[in-house]
């Protein structure tokens, strides 16, 4: 390898040995992106243009990035504490019933196409706090591997929730796909965008439904596991 393209490789040595020393991550990355385009003869207006078409080329994940930084944010200034509190002001709620609540609140969205920012933008800062504070409503500490637990059946709700609903959205990438598959066809198959929502519709409710019955009994099951009847019973006591 000659020189000139090695010399290349700088921003590559300014991004780990800035990992290593544990500086600010986004500033190491402007840093090497900044290096490599001088170095790499680039330029300034060369750069910066590649950045833009890249950022409008990239949007969607420009925007999950952001709500991530909001997120995290609202996160850093008491969102966890907040929802944990709101769902101990509801009677008899349990964490079966918050993935369950969750469940059909995400296909309804899905169905538009609105996203919430996914397990990490949303379940991990907002539905876990609210499953874990529903479990100390009842008096009671959240077990280490029920919270485990939890954290997999509420992923599995917005993986299954999103997967199934979004499909619903009529000129959805979903739809698109599929219906695009057909025309191309050896044998061309044209269908149109509303008759493949339609055809969805009760694969998505039976999906979200069977899940929704399915986590709720196994929370049941671990509420009894790990906490035995005391909650129940500390909960038919305070009514």
């Amino acid at each position: 390898m000659e020189f000139a393209e090695m010399i290349t490789l700088v921003g590559v040595l300014i991004v780990i040995v800035g990992f290593a020393l544990r500086l600010d991550a986004i500033l190491i990355i402007m840093l090497a992106a900044v290096v490599t385009a001088l170095v790499g003869g680039l330029g300034i207006e060369a750069m910066l243009t590649t950045l833009g078409s890249s950022f409008v080329a990239n949007r969607a994940m420009t925007i999950f990035i952001l709500i991530l930084l909001v997120i995290g944010t609202l996160e850093r200034n008491g969102l966890r504490e907040s929802a944990a509190k709101l769902i101990s002001k509801v009677k008899g709620s349990s964490p079966g019933m918050v993935i369950g609540s969750y469940g059909i609140l995400r296909s309804v969205f899905a169905a538009f196409n609105v996203s919430f920012g996914g397990v990490a933008g949303f379940v991990r800062p907002v539905v876990m706090p609210m499953m874990e504070g529903a479990i100390e409503a009842k008096g009671e500490k959240p077990n280490e591997e029920h919270v485990e637990a939890l954290k997999g059946m509420s992923a599995g709700m917005e993986n299954i929730a999103w997967f199934f609903c979004q499909v619903l959205f009529v000129g959805g990438a979903g739809g698109l796909l599929v219906q695009s598959t057909l025309a191309n066809l050896p044998e061309p198959i044209h269908v149109e965008l509303l008759d493949l929502v339609i055809a969805v519709i009760p694969v998505a409710v039976f999906a979200v439904v069977l899940s929704i019955v399915v986590y709720y009994l196994r929370d049941r099951a671990m509420m009894k596991k790990y906490y035995g009847k005391s909650a129940n019973n500390k909960e038919g006591g305070n009514k």
